[in-house]
């Protein structure tokens, strides 16, 4: 652990921005800048396809993807982002397991609020169902806001009768919009990047009115996740939202399911996307691609266990 390359990613996320609330577009236009400085890795390669009525980003190896796939949820507070922003962590997650990865380009809000976001993550899901692909070699993964629509899309897959997924990732998962955890004013000032005041600007887009007391919008402290997959969450101690991670792992824990709460100490909220510059965020890539790739089932991984 460096603790000169935490101290360099807090600092370059603490750079000066504009005070108050920023109108979405600049918004979207600064996260694009910000993400687009992330690291790529080599080895990968993309295709824009659909996936129900969405557009979609495939990601695969060069040489071609193993059996299995992996739904992928960008971050961005329901706000902003894209299959793009986020291809830093969908491309080490692919290059880690050699799967393919189908990024979905969910609408947003302000001018598609709650529950679009979910509706499209569903939508996406019964299309690959449709398609063949087996539940159970089928991985929903996520950062941020993302992160939170695999708990969210599993909960609307179970309200419509669909089997589970084999597994979720979930990358510093936002699961509260009532914003009532701890870290919320604990880590104020700590987390480098986001207050309770920014959250609750771009919060309020999604939420359009709706109250925030709704298991779709605040599964950390309101769903039921009986029946729930194999669940990893991952997040740092730097963050405002640790507390969504920490309260669904205990609400899953008593629930019956299988979770794996991954904490990473003085990093930020999806301090993965630093891979190639942090160590912490490629260790915990490393992590999260040996848990996809212990929960996945495909032929190939059922003739070796019987063998």
């Amino acid at each position: 652990m460096s603790k000169e390359q935490r101290a360099m990613i807090d600092a370059i996320l603490r750079q000066p921005r504009p005070e108050g609330p920023r109108p979405v577009e600049e918004l979207r236009a600064g996260f694009r800048a910000m993400m687009a400085k992330m690291i790529v890795p080599a080895g990968i390669r993309t295709t824009s396809t659909t996936l129900g009525p969405r557009p979609a980003l495939l990601v695969e190896p060069v040489d071609g993807p193993r059996a299995g796939t992996i739904l992928y949820f960008h971050g961005g507070g329901y706000v902003f982002g894209s299959p793009e922003t986020a291809l830093s962590l969908t491309g080490n997650l692919v290059a880690r397991t050699g799967l393919r990865a189908l990024s979905l380009d969910y609408r947003l809000a302000p001018e598609h609020p709650f529950p679009a976001a979910i509706a499209d993550a569903l939508s996406a899901y019964r299309a690959l169902l449709d398609s063949g692909e087996d539940p159970s070699a089928l991985v929903f993964a996520g950062d941020s806001a993302g992160g939170g629509l695999t708990v969210t899309t599993c909960l609307a897959a179970r309200d419509a009768d669909l089997p589970m997924p084999g597994a979720i990732v979930a990358f510093s998962p936002g699961l509260d919009a009532t914003r009532t955890g701890r870290s919320m004013d604990t880590k104020a000032g700590i987390d480098p990047f986001f207050t309770r005041e920014t959250l609750e600007h771009t919060g309020a887009m999604y939420l359009a009115g709706q109250d925030p007391d709704h298991p779709m919008l605040s599964p950390a402290v309101l769903a039921d996740l009986t029946g729930f997959p194999p669940m990893l969450l991952q997040a740092g101690t730097n963050e405002v939202l640790l507390d969504d991670s920490t309260r669904l792992a205990a609400r899953a824990r008593a629930a019956g399911v299988d979770v794996v709460l991954d904490i990473t100490a003085d990093v930020p909220q999806v301090f993965q996307s630093f891979a190639g510059v942090l160590d912490e965020a490629d260790e915990a890539l490393d992590r999260a691609a040996l848990f996809v790739t212990q929960h996945i089932r495909t032929p190939d991984t059922v003739s070796a266990s019987a063998a």
